[in-house]
């Protein structure tokens, strides 16, 4: 994926994650605490960035795998993980969209997501997935705000979520949906809304 910088106020480039990239990447996980504990039960860990490059769901290749990260002149405030052409070839599934406490409130997360979103409908992709605690209210309302069908938690048979294995104190996890192209059914009645969250 490419980058792109998000003119708006607070100015955000949004490219993909690099080497030099890893402390910062620490320090927004550590700083995004909340949603670490609302999702798994337990705050970040160290090598929870490291296995993002690795973690993968069954029958998914690397080349597929996109970590991309949200940066406010230096420093990374956002950071998401996707997986391109998964589980089908028109299907995008998202692991993670988190954004940094200081720079939720402001649309940045917003217009990023939306852009993502146009330019995967561009590649061809047909649906989005992302799941998101129960819990994490913020998350919710974001995927729903960007025009996400969100379904209640079923029972997890599955080892994996989104696009990477499932931690043992991960459940009741929220399933979303977005439909892209001329599978959408409707436009997202919210488009120009401000509010960021995690998912």
């Amino acid at each position: 994926m490419e980058s792109f910088t998000i003119r708006a106020p607070g100015r955000l480039a949004v490219r993909p994650l690099r080497p030099e990239d890893e402390v910062g990447v620490a320090q927004l996980s550590a700083a995004c605490d909340d949603y670490f504990v609302a999702a798994t039960g337990s705050t970040a860990l160290t090598a929870d960035g490291q296995s993002m490059h690795y973690s993968l769901p069954d029958g998914a290749d690397f080349y597929q795998k996109h970590l991309l990260v949200l940066m406010r002149e230096d420093t990374p405030v956002g950071l998401v993980d996707a997986v391109e052409g998964h589980p089908e070839p028109t299907t995008c599934s998202v692991g993670l969209f988190l954004l940094d406490p200081q720079a939720r409130g402001k649309g940045l997360g917003t217009r990023a997501a939306q852009h993502l979103l146009r330019e995967a409908e561009a590649r061809g992709t047909r649906h989005v997935t992302a799941t998101c605690p129960r819990s994490w209210a913020r998350g919710i309302a974001f995927l729903e705000q960007l025009g996400f069908a969100v379904s209640q938690p079923e029972p997890q048979s599955s080892t994996a979520v989104g696009n990477r294995l499932r931690r043992p104190t991960e459940r009741q996890l929220c399933t979303a949906v977005r439909r892209l192209g001329n599978d959408a059914v409707g436009a997202p009645a919210a488009a120009n809304r401000t509010e960021d969250g995690a998912s």
